[in-house]
């Protein structure tokens, strides 16, 4: 837990609080109670796991899009076509966490009827980190995939125009004992969070390949990448393998906009532009692994405890796999009682209360005595 307690964190609030200031906040915006504890659980989700990127963070987002009206207060996903382990959903513009629980439930129905499934949607939102969907497949004992496009903030490699959103790839995989493989990630070399979070806090930089300027060169400054700049995919520019970012970006795009009859590519609405509806494409795969070699989760055990046994370069930097730091960070908001946030963030939902006026949660300083 060093490691963890070495970054400076500044407030505790406890998980209840935030949640209930979640839920005021989205309600004094327009959502009906019934929905509002969805958005609420996915943002607790993120910050909980220490994405902040994808946490309170993203508040705004919902808020901003329920009082416009671009978002239905109300919305009913519903399926449009059904076929085998096959659907396509449309969101009727609901909250994108309301489309997102809607389409595991149908999906993974599915997949313990036919082995495996694919949902798609279309007219779905902002539906914030693509692993809580994943999350749930797997802890029903199914592979879980989820992926969303969003708005262009992308520069595709050699493209000085913005073009693809930074469209997330996750793939949960079960293990014992709770534990398991769980990738969640930006086909963008950062999510776009990461980079508001740096500026929020004041860093001059960020490291090169996380975005570009207005003109689609590199930059590793964060008011150039959030000004008229955007974002890079992975890898970075051409030379550092960037091409292999913005194929897995434009895969992507492909199963949820493009599959699913929604916004794709430059054709979905900017990201701080003219409030209109999103329309965007979400795809969700799920795979029992019962219909395949028998002890699935024990052989994924040994997979990624013998990839942690690895001799690490630094003594003090053991080998991790994917979902370790977010296990480590779960680890630290139990032990601490609540979630864990930086002073910047704080002020950040200070303002929002203040906006919608709703009292804000009630929060107590970090100590790091653990």
């Amino acid at each position: 837990m060093a490691q963890e307690r070495g970054r400076d964190y500044d407030a505790v609030v406890p998980i209840d609080e935030m949640l209930s200031f979640v839920q005021r906040c989205v309600e004094k915006s327009g959502c009906i109670s019934t929905q509002s504890r969805a958005v609420a659980e996915m943002l607790v989700y993120a910050d909980e796991r220490g994405h902040f990127s994808h946490g309170v963070n993203r508040l705004h987002i919902y808020t901003r899009d329920l009082a416009t009206g671009t978002t239905k207060s109300d919305g009913k996903p519903s399926i449009v076509k059904q076929k085998g382990g096959t659907a396509l959903v449309d969101g009727d513009s609901a909250l994108g966490p309301i489309v997102g629980r809607f389409c595991v439930e149908v999906g993974t129905k599915l997949a313990k009827e036919n082995g495996i499934s694919i949902v798609t949607a279309r007219n779905s939102n902002h539906y914030g980190a693509a692993g809580h969907y994943a999350t749930m497949a797997a802890e029903k004992g199914l592979i879980g995939m989820a992926f969303t496009n969003t708005s262009p903030c992308l520069f595709p490699t050699r493209s000085s125009e913005k073009a693809l959103g930074s469209n997330p790839i996750s793939f949960f995989a079960p293990a014992t004992n709770g534990d398991g493989f769980n990738l969640d990630m930006a086909t963008s070399t950062v999510a776009y969070g990461k980079i508001e979070v740096a500026q929020r806090k004041s860093k001059p930089e960020v490291p090169r390949g996380w975005g570009a300027d207005a003109h689609g060169v590199e930059t590793t400054k964060p008011s150039e990448i959030l000004g008229d700049g955007g974002l890079l995919p992975v890898g970075g520019v051409e030379e550092r393998g960037g091409y292999k970012g913005t194929g897995l970006c434009m895969m992507v795009e492909i199963l949820c906009g493009v599959l699913s009859g929604a916004h794709f590519g430059k054709n979905v609405r900017e990201w701080q532009g003219v409030a209109r509806e999103a329309d965007l494409g979400q795809c969700y795969i799920f795979i029992d692994p019962e219909c395949f070699a028998d002890g699935f989760t024990s052989r994924v055990q040994q997979f990624i405890d013998e990839t942690r046994e690895l001799t690490p370069v630094d003594p003090n930097l053991p080998v991790r796999v994917p979902g370790d730091f977010a296990r480590t960070h779960r680890q630290l908001v139990k032990e601490e009682g609540g979630l864990v946030y930086h002073g910047s963030q704080i002020e950040h939902l200070k303002g929002i209360a203040e906006e919608l006026n709703v009292e804000l949660f009630k929060y107590r300083p970090f100590t790091n005595e653990n």
